[in-house]
């Protein structure tokens, strides 16, 4: 497992009982997490949380404290700084544990590089490429998503590096970049483990995961350093997705694979938290 464990501004203080008490700079708060299926004792610093996410019986749900929604703030990490606001979705605005992926980027990109990034959130890989000097093409279906990722960059000192900011449906969007001739030399995806599409269809990765990789990889460009792919989806593992990068990549291009759970080191435990996935091919 690779571990995120460079970070200053976040910590993971504890999990236990379907839920992981984390601190974001100065606040904590209580979100949960499916995977944390042990029920261990919660000492008294649960009681220090500023807010608790509460899942309702009928989906979505809620901050038990409202105000907490009304509240920015920001976290570094290393030399990037991030804009960390609670939704009504449950989310941040960060998934942490993908500063393992961050630093991959740092290493491998560079200046002349084009990367395509796509279901790109917040910006945290945007703004690894553009800060090693790579130009970037962001792409996500929220507006409101790129919109943060861009507030993301100019925290950063990034906004006046090389990058199309488009809102627009990931997998179309590669379609026409097909069409048109474009051609990346790093892509990235991190796509939800299930959503819908532009037309009310549902999306779910275990179906369409492999000919996005397969539609994607056609955008490759003869000089392409990486390929990088994650998944929260519990079914769908680090080895399958290497197998497929294996097969649509590696096969005609060389170069090495690699892949990995992802993720946290817990204070309390000295254990890690598993986040996800990542299957990584890398030219030779």
């Amino acid at each position: 497992m690779r571990i995120a464990n460079a970070w200053r501004d976040f910590e993971v203080l504890d999990a236990s009982a379907g839920e992981k008490l984390e601190r974001w700079g100065g606040h904590i708060l209580i979100r949960p997490d499916p995977q944390v299926i042990w029920d261990t004792p919660k000492g008294g610093i649960w009681q220090k949380a500023d807010a608790r996410y509460v899942r309702s019986e009928t989906g979505g749900g809620h901050w038990d404290n409202p105000e907490i929604e009304k509240q920015s703030w920001t976290v570094s990490y290393k030399d990037l700084r991030f804009l960390v606001r609670p939704t009504s979705f449950k989310h941040t605005g960060i998934f942490p544990e993908q500063a393992v992926n961050w630093d991959f980027i740092s290493e491998n990109a560079n200046a002349g590089m084009n990367v395509l990034n796509l279901f790109a959130y917040t910006g945290g890989a945007t703004l690894a490429c553009l800060q090693a000097g790579a130009s970037v093409c962001h792409v996500d279906a929220s507006k409101g998503m790129v919109a943060w990722a861009r507030e993301n960059a100019a925290l950063s000192g990034l906004s006046d590096k090389p990058c199309r900011w488009i809102t627009d449906d990931c997998k179309k969007f590669a379609e026409r970049e097909l069409r048109r001739g474009s051609r990346y030399d790093g892509i990235i995806m991190d796509p939800p483990s299930y959503g819908r599409g532009p037309g009310g269809e549902v999306w779910k990765l275990e179906d369409a995961v492999y000919g996005l990789v397969s539609l994607c990889g056609k955008l490759l460009s003869d000089s392409a350093r990486f390929f990088i792919i994650n998944s929260y989806t519990t079914g769908l593992s680090a080895s399958v997705m290497e197998y497929m990068l294996g097969v649509l990549i590696k096969q005609k291009r060389g170069g090495t694979l690699m892949s990995s759970e992802i993720g946290l080191p817990v204070t309390a435990s000295g254990l890690t938290l598993p986040c996800g996935n990542t299957a990584i091919w890398l030219a030779g």
